[in-house]
């Protein structure tokens, strides 16, 4: 074994951030994706929505009062903030750069506006838009999922058109249409960014520096 390489840095981590309007199935992608890649790290964000039935405070949301949301927004906690469906979210700077800082990939399940956000302040983060099959199956997911009224699903079908119109500003798309295939896609794209030259020459520099020499 070549010992050139056993005590490389480890490369720059990545920022993934991945968006969907309701009901495409991008949680339950993202799930998936975070039980086969445990080096990423999943950003936990702050909301003002109620806890779902089997949500947990710190494991799925931060959950807070709308009053201590917008607190933290005048604070300037929040990397990214956006109102999605009467509710706020954000995402703490804080641990973003701490997990990165730490050497780890970290991945931000958000929407469309918070991703345009993140794209700003960090544009080499890699942003990837997940679509459902078709209206129909979209709205007989949202209605499935059996814990929204007939109102918020009435709204959130509304909403997703806007949603889908920005699916063009990410770096990639995915139709979960098959799950297995969509997360198969959402796990190649992962991979293949982490095999990008700008990651593997800082990795393995000392073993081209010597294959040059």
């Amino acid at each position: 074994m070549n010992t050139s390489t056993l005590h490389a840095p480890n490369p720059p981590c990545t920022l993934f951030v991945v968006a969907a309007p309701s009901g495409a199935g991008k949680s339950t992608l993202v799930n998936a994706l975070l039980e086969r890649e445990p080096a990423i790290s999943l950003s936990i964000s702050h909301t003002t929505r109620p806890p779902r039935p089997g949500e947990q405070y710190g494991r799925h949301y931060y959950f807070v009062e709308r009053a201590t949301f917008e607190q933290e927004i005048a604070d300037g906690i929040f990397l990214e903030h956006a109102e999605v469906h009467g509710n706020l979210y954000g995402t703490s700077r804080t641990t973003v750069d701490t997990l990165l800082a730490e050497g780890r990939d970290v991945l931000l399940e958000i929407d469309w506006q918070g991703a345009r956000q993140i794209r700003k302040s960090k544009p080499d983060c890699v942003s990837v838009f997940i679509l459902p099959p078709s209206r129909p199956e979209l709205e007989r997911r949202l209605r499935g999922r059996g814990s929204d009224s007939p109102e918020v699903i009435a709204r959130r079908l509304h909403n997703s058109r806007e949603e889908i119109a920005h699916a063009h500003e990410f770096d990639y798309i995915i139709v979960n249409d098959n799950f297995d295939d969509a997360l198969q896609d959402l796990q190649s794209i992962v991979r293949a960014v982490r095999q990008r030259s700008s990651l593997q020459w800082q990795r393995h520099e000392a073993l081209i520096q010597e294959l040059l020499a």
